[in-house]
């Protein structure tokens, strides 16, 4: 495996909203939620937009935000193919480094209640802090 984060660019769009969609569709539709591909393209424009890259494949896209405090993971997909692999969790290791060198004491994310993603989550030290009927607040506090 070899690994990296690299800035997305405008052209990366479709991909992202694509692997977005395809991933979060079933979501929406179990809690009677309305996906709108404006919504995702509005929020491309104020969030940092990541590919995740193993040489030169795209196997997943992350999603970015952060304030004071700390450092919001928005969206982080794998490709279907490349699932199971370890790519969600190198993801989760790089942006726990990213955060420390950002001096931000937290990793957050919120996740679908029914998503097995969670058991990633908890697996990489996130913890429970909220919930409501549709999802879950996680966060992990950073070393």
């Amino acid at each position: 495996m070899s690994l990296r984060l690299t800035a997305a660019s405008e052209a990366d769009l479709p991909f992202a909203r694509d692997l977005t969609r395809r991933g979060m569709l079933r979501y929406y539709c179990q809690f009677d939620l309305l996906w709108m591909d404006e919504a995702f393209d509005q929020a491309w424009g104020w969030r940092e937009q990541w590919l995740v890259m193993n040489g030169e494949d795209r196997v997943g896209f992350c999603s970015l935000s952060q304030d004071s405090r700390a450092l919001y993971i928005r969206e982080l997909h794998i490709v279907e193919g490349a699932r199971g692999q370890g790519f969600g969790g190198w993801v989760l290791q790089e942006l726990d480094s990213w955060a420390t060198r950002r001096h931000l004491p937290l990793l957050r994310l919120t996740v679908f209640k029914s998503n097995p993603a969670r058991q990633l989550y908890r697996r990489h030290g996130f913890t429970e802090e909220g919930a409501d009927e549709c999802f879950v607040r996680m966060q992990r506090a950073l070393r």
